[in-house]
This record gives C-alpha cells, structure tokens and sequence, in this order.
C-alpha cells in the first residue's frame, strides 16, 4: 500500500501540472484575445498618423516621425456600408503629403499665396516697317523744261518744304510771265476808261494770266514777287509738297523733262507703320486702338509702342494669317522701313485667381495644384484653369484667394503622395515599381533633383548629408508599428 501512494502522487501531481498549464494556455490564445478584441471593439480607442498609419498607439498623442496630432483610427466600413463623417476625413488625410523642414530644403518646394488680380493675355506675333503711305509724295515737273540746278544731289538726303529742290528753265513759263506783266500794265491802263466794260476786260486778263501761271507751279508768293520785280525769273524754283528724306531720285543737273515727270520720291519718316502678321486663330482677339509693343533686335533694351490703326479684310492663303497695321511715332528714325521686328499685343482679361503656371499640374484630363493647408502640410486640389500667358495661368475653381500653393517642387510632393499610395495626380511614371523612401528622407525624386550640400563644383562626389529632423525622445517604439 505504502507502494502504491509513492507511485500514485507522482502520476497526480503530473496530471495537475499538465492539466494548469494547458488551462493557462488555452486562455492566453482563445478566452484573451476574444476579450480583448471585444473590448477593442466594443469602447477602446486605437489612434494613429495620417501620414504614417503603421504607427498606431492606444491613446492621442503626437506622431514620433513627422509630429502631427493621431487621429481616431477607424476600421474600413463592410461591403456596401455607407461611410461616417470620421471615415471620409482620414480617407481625406490619407491623400496629404507632410514635408520636414529638411526635406523641403532637399525637395526644392516653394509656395506662393493665390491672389486675385488681372491677367493680360500676351499675342506675339512678328511684323515689318513700313514707310507711312500717307506721308509720301512725289515731287513732278509742272512744265517742261531743262533742269538747270540741283539743289539735293543723293538718295537719304533732308529736304523741307520751304527750300526748292531743283530750279528749272522753260520757255512757256518766261512766256506766260511776260503776258501775266503785260496783263497789270494794260489794266493799270484801262482801269480810268469811262467805259465800264473795258475796265472790266483788264481785271479779266490779269485774273486769266495769274491762273496759268499757278497751273506751272508758280507758287503766290513768287507771282508777287514778280509783279514787284516788273520782270520775268529765267528760273522756276521747284518745291516739295513735304518735309523729308529722298529715297528716289530720278533726275540729273541738265536733263530735259516733261510735264508731269517724277524728280524725287520724298518720304517722312517720324511715323511709321508696322504691319504685324496675327495666326486666324488669335486675330478675334485684336481690334483698332489695341496699344501693341514693338521690339527690334538692333534696340533690344528700348521698346516702341504704337497702336493698331487697321486691320486688313483678308487672309493670306500660305501663311495663314492676318495682317494688322500699327501706327507709331519714330523719334530719331531709329526704325527703318522693311526691318524686322517683334510685336507684343496685350489684351486685358477678366480678374480673377491667379497663380504662376509652374503651379499647375496637367495630366491632359486633370489639373491638379498642391495647397499647403498647414506648416509641411499639402493636400491635391482638382482646379480648373481659364487664361494663361507664359508665366501665369488663371484659376477659376479649385483654389481659393490667400491659399498658399507649391510653385516648384510640384511634381515632387505628387511623387511621394504615388510612392505612399496618395491620391495625387495618376502618373504611371511616378511609381514604376519604385520602393518607398524611408522616413525622414526626401522623396526619390528629390534625392535625384536636388542634391545636398556640396564642397567646391569640380572636387568629385564628396556631399555633406543632411541630418533629418529629429524624433521626440521616447515616442518612436517599435511597439506602435503595425503593419
């Protein structure tokens, strides 16, 4: 008996043994963690960052990576569950992309608040002088005769219109200025006649005679000077209609012309045309009085500004475009008749939101912008644009006046936002397989772009790194990441 109790307690005890523990055992994998499941479910709260959301923690707090506040961490909705208002806004915050510091030095990102203002749309287009057509003329022989003098000798030369050009000889011209002094001595005469008809035939022939002589050119100053002198100038002084440059002479000292040959083209060159040259698709934009600014390559620090005066009815069939006519002072006759130049038209749009147009992200069916809502913080926002010049573009719905929105750097934030699985722009490119970069980092595309510090350009690949931002002491745990 005293046998059997040495053997039978051992067996016992073990069966005890074996029995607590897979009691003890069963209840830290099954009865547990159903408890605690139910209990996570039923009132304990999990937080964690939008930014990161492996780091999840059981009580609000900070991140340790980027130091934002957590948020409420909520569990997807069922199949066809509609969404809370919790829901949608860390789904929201899920398409954010939060930026240190350091890596905002690295990535290159500046931003520039969104102000309402006006635009003016630029049309560029290229054009040539012209001389003014309503500032020529040409100066032509009244009578026939011999050019006896000269009086400007080269094309280029200044002429005015109160010096003679030429002096020409013609017998008909000292003819009739014989009879026109002959006409004065016989009314002189018959001006005392008792008979009133005769008095009257004296007037008529001094009339008739003054009338040839004006129809050769005689100017009345110069009849008046010959009624004084009493008697005939061998030469006729010829005068120019206009003041300014000869740019054709066709006349030698000593050559005999007839009435009505061209001497000289004379043009005035203080006004010039600039026939621009507008695509049909721009020109519904110009009108008469648009002030254009014209650039040329020989004066490229001092535009000229003129306005359009006339716009051609017709289109030119090879080049496709519309010729408009800029007329516009010429001081010192810098321009000169066909040089090329370029014009800048401006037309005055509507006001509106206007931002710089590196801003603007263009897939060819979106167009996004990154608005920074908070300090590091920027968020996608589909904008529609209206206007654009070479460097601003209008927003018309997406951004609000003040926002502050990324001018460069843009397309970086949008490839972090796809190598975290944002809603940025869908840019297949972004990712192509890419790894994720590790926190703390600049965006992969940044480390490209934009690199860190370095020593003096030409001394190899030696670079400073850049620290990133330090974590708070004691928050990072590798108890709060789950994956």
């Amino acid at each position: 008996m005293k046998l059997n109790r040495k053997v039978y307690l051992p067996i016992i005890l073990i069966i005890f043994v074996i029995l607590a523990g897979g009691g003890w055992y069963a209840w830290q994998h099954f009865g547990h963690g159903h408890a605690s499941e139910g209990k996570t479910s039923q009132g304990k709260q999990l937080y964690t960052c939008s930014m990161h959301p492996f780091i999840i923690k059981d009580k609000p707090g900070t991140c340790p990576i980027c130091a934002m506040e957590l948020i409420k961490k909520i569990e997807s909705p069922a199949d066809g569950a509609p969404q809370t208002a919790e829901q949608k806004q860390q789904a929201d915050m899920l398409g954010h992309v939060s930026l240190s510091p350091t890596q905002r030095v690295m990535a290159n990102v500046a931003t520039i608040e969104a102000k309402q203002q006006s635009l003016n749309k630029e049309i560029n287009a290229v054009g040539i002088v012209q001389f003014d057509q309503s500032r020529q003329a040409k100066v032509t022989a009244w009578i026939a005769g011999r050019i006896d003098k000269l009086h400007v000798s080269t094309v280029g030369a200044f002429v005015s219109k109160d010096k003679p050009v030429a002096e020409v000889y013609s017998p008909d011209l000292l003819a009739t200025q014989q009879e026109y002094l002959l006409a004065i001595k016989s009314r002189d005469q018959l001006k005392n006649s008792p008979i009133p008809s005769i008095a009257q035939n004296g007037d008529g022939l001094v009339a008739s005679s003054k009338q040839r002589l004006m129809f050769f050119g005689v100017k009345e100053s110069q009849i008046t000077e010959l009624e004084m002198a009493g008697k005939p100038n061998i030469r006729l002084p010829i005068y120019t209609p206009l003041s300014g440059i000869v740019i054709e002479k066709m006349v030698q000292q000593g050559q005999y012309v007839n009435t009505g040959e061209v001497l000289f083209n004379i043009a005035d060159l203080s006004t010039v045309w600039v026939e621009v040259e507008v695509y049909e698709n721009e020109f519904p934009n110009i009108h008469i009085g648009q002030q254009v600014q014209i650039r040329s390559q020989s004066f490229p620090d001092r535009p000229f500004t003129g306005r359009i005066s006339f716009i051609y009815p017709f289109l030119d069939a090879k080049t496709r475009t519309v010729k408009a006519r800029v007329e516009m002072p010429n001081p010192g006759m810098k321009l000169k008749p066909d040089m090329f130049v370029n014009a800048i038209i401006k037309i005055p749009l509507a006001k509106g939101i206007v931002v710089p147009v590196t801003a603007v992200i263009d897939t060819g069916k979106r167009q996004v912008v990154w608005v920074e809502t908070a300090t590091g913080i920027f968020e996608p926002r589909d904008v529609q644009v209206g206007q654009r010049t070479d460097e601003q573009i209008q927003i018309l719905s997406g951004v609000k006046p003040g926002e502050k929105v990324a001018v460069s750097g843009a397309y970086l934030i949008d490839s972090e936002s796809q190598l975290k699985g944002g809603s940025g722009v869908d840019h297949s490119q972004h990712t192509g397989g890419a790894k994720p970069p590790a926190e703390g980092q600049a965006p992969a595309a940044a480390q490209k772009q934009a690199p860190a510090a370095t020593g003096h350009e030409g001394h190899g690949a030696a670079t400073t790194p850049v620290k990133p931002a330090p974590a708070k002491k004691g928050d990072l745990k590798m108890d709060d990441m789950k994956m």
